[in-house]
């Protein structure tokens, strides 16, 4: 949006010099409050995540793709594991919600069950770039507290999934044997079909099922088998 440029007069209301008054016009203007800048930033990092990848996603770039000084990343999160472990914790929030909204709108434990992991496969298919980077364990750093936060609750979500189909309560922090195969097994199998999708590896199977077979379709039917057969193990 074009300004009209008056001229700048002193506190005598005369003239300022020309050097003044362009000292003036060219101080730069900030663009965000402090808080809504940090959250731009994050919304740049997203942006350049899932368009260059995880090895485009630099302290740079997020400061290009935002607008600002290549130091503000630094003074928001400190370093580029310190936005990326922030970035990792938004993704886990949205992931969390996403899984619980869908249990909850399922009327049986299995109609739930199978809910939180067509939304796990289904989060992840749309963010690719957020899906990879929050489970690049050694990128991030789980010692701030939003991250261990979202991450813990991923978890616990996941273990009282479990415990639901098992009929018993579980303490995500001191599982037994079965409760930890379990919840290993669940997990196996929709993280391996979620990363053999966007690998783009199940090609080969669709290839060889049934004329209009989709991957959703394939998942469904796996899900059908394996939640049925585990109710009550």
């Amino acid at each position: 949006m074009s300004k009209i440029v008056r001229t700048a007069r002193g506190k005598s209301g005369r003239p300022q010099s020309s050097r003044a008054a362009r000292v003036t016009r060219s101080r730069p203007q900030t663009p965000y409050h402090h808080g809504a800048l940090r959250d731009a930033l994050l919304q740049a990092a997203e942006r350049v995540l899932e368009r260059d990848g995880l090895a485009g996603l630099t302290l740079r770039a997020v400061a290009r793709e935002a607008g600002v000084s290549h130091a503000a990343p630094t003074h928001h999160f400190g370093d580029l594991t310190g936005l990326v472990s922030e970035l990792a914790a938004i993704g886990f929030r949205r992931f969390n919600a996403a899984m619980a909204a869908a249990a909850v709108a399922g009327t049986t434990q299995v109609d739930k069950a199978m809910g939180r992991a067509k939304a796990y496969v289904g989060y992840a298919a749309a963010n690719p770039g957020m899906y990879g980077l929050m489970f690049r364990t050694e990128r991030l750093d789980y010692s701030r507290p939003a991250l261990h936060e979202a991450a813990e609750a991923s978890f616990a979500g996941l273990a009282g999934a479990i415990g639901a189909s098992r009929h018993e309560q579980i303490f995500d922090h001191a599982l037994t044997l079965e409760q930890a195969a379990a919840i290993a097994r669940a997990w196996s199998l929709v993280h391996g079909f979620t990363t053999l999708l966007l690998d783009g590896r199940l090609a080969d199977i669709l290839g060889r099922s049934p004329a209009g077979t989709t991957a959703d379709m394939l998942l469904d039917a796996m899900l059908k088998v394996t939640i049925t057969r585990g109710q009550g193990s």
